[in-house]
């Protein structure tokens, strides 16, 4: 899994080109452009005290340091200004106590009750969230925290439960379907979404994406394995949203660095849906070390989940993982990834 400079990748807000910019962006710097020193702070601080591996502790602080942002914007925007020095002494009846202002409601919308690694995201997005409140301690900002279940139709009641509750912005949640799903409920609405998700498909009409972008990742992976002199790949991709952009990076990236892809296939996430797949990359490596043009890396994307279910096949798969190089993206950076004897060399 090299090069792994998985804390310091760029986390963006991105819009499609025909929106001029997000209606929240105004507030204050660091909540859709650079995060302030204070920002950095407070996100990181989150970021540190979140469980899980690097690049879940970095989108853990990205949505820490939105959140701050936010929490600067509603402290702006409700706070009082001060006197100008020749203005007139205010009357009695200007001194009297004003109507309390109604604090600032933002939804999050995270899998909390999801299996395996959702429901691991979605419980640290919401521990980095509340830190975030508590290291503020400002009341002008509500947060309403709700289950999407990791589903469209959890996603999609989960919103209808937060605009009714008065929520005026939305984020996540964490999936393409799910944002898709939950994109007309929040419009009807007039609430903007800040989706967790890396399908850029899903921006528009409302809908924001903070996220960590898979393709700029894809190209420096497969650049720096072209610069140790490995330019022939097979690759073993999750039939996912995800793997849909991983594997059209792949391709460019590789073609960019002069390289060229013996064998691609993709396979869906269950224990048996990845046999044929891998049987097939075994036999396009065995095929080329016979024509004496060796795959020279193996190129495995996505998560925790995935890489085990590609993992258990690999000692039967007479794929020699001592001369062929396994590289992949951020989501090997998971916890005892490095002590599975099976990736070795990864």
């Amino acid at each position: 899994m090299v090069p792994r400079p998985l804390c310091g990748r760029r986390r963006v807000i991105y819009q499609p080109k025909s929106t001029a910019r997000s209606c929240i962006c105004s507030g204050a710097a660091g909540v859709g452009g650079v995060p302030t020193a204070e920002h950095s702070r407070v996100g990181g601080a989150m970021a540190r005290r979140a469980s899980g591996p690097c690049w879940l502790r970095a989108m853990s602080g990205a949505a820490g340091g939105l959140l701050c942002g936010l929490i600067v914007a509603a402290c702006s925007a409700n706070g009082p200004n001060p006197l100008a020095a020749n203005a007139a002494l205010p009357s009695p009846s200007e001194l009297a106590p004003s109507e309390k202002k109604q604090p600032i409601k933002v939804a999050l919308l995270v899998p909390l009750s999801a299996q395996g690694q959702s429901g691991v995201i979605g419980k640290s997005l919401k521990q980095a969230a509340e830190l975030a409140l508590f290291e503020r301690d400002n009341p002008s900002l509500q947060l309403i925290v709700k289950d999407d279940k990791g589903t469209p139709e959890g996603a999609k009641a989960a919103a209808e439960e937060a605009v009714k509750g008065g929520a005026q912005l939305i984020l996540g949640p964490l999936f393409a379907k799910s944002a898709t799903a939950v994109a007309p409920v929040a419009r009807q609405a007039n609430v903007p979404v800040i989706a967790f998700s890396t399908d850029r498909q899903v921006a528009g009409g409302g809908v924001y994406l903070l996220s960590f972008q898979p393709a700029p990742e894809v190209t420096r992976v497969v650049a720096y394995a072209a610069q140790q002199g490995k330019l022939k790949f097979a690759a073993l991709i999750p039939e996912d949203a995800f793997g849909k952009i991983a594997a059209a990076a792949f391709t460019e990236a590789v073609s960019r660095a002069g390289g060229t892809v013996v064998a691609l296939e993709t396979y869906p996430s269950s224990p048996n849906g990845v046999l044929e797949p891998m049987r097939k990359i075994s036999a396009a490596i065995q095929a080329a070390e016979t024509e004496g043009t060796p795959v020279d890396a193996l190129f495995l994307p996505g998560g925790q989940e995935n890489l085990e279910l590609v993992a258990r096949l690999l000692p039967q798969s007479e794929i020699d993982t001592e001369k062929i190089k396994l590289i992949g993206t951020g989501g090997m950076d998971y916890p005892n990834a490095g002590h599975d004897a099976r990736l070795v060399g990864a």
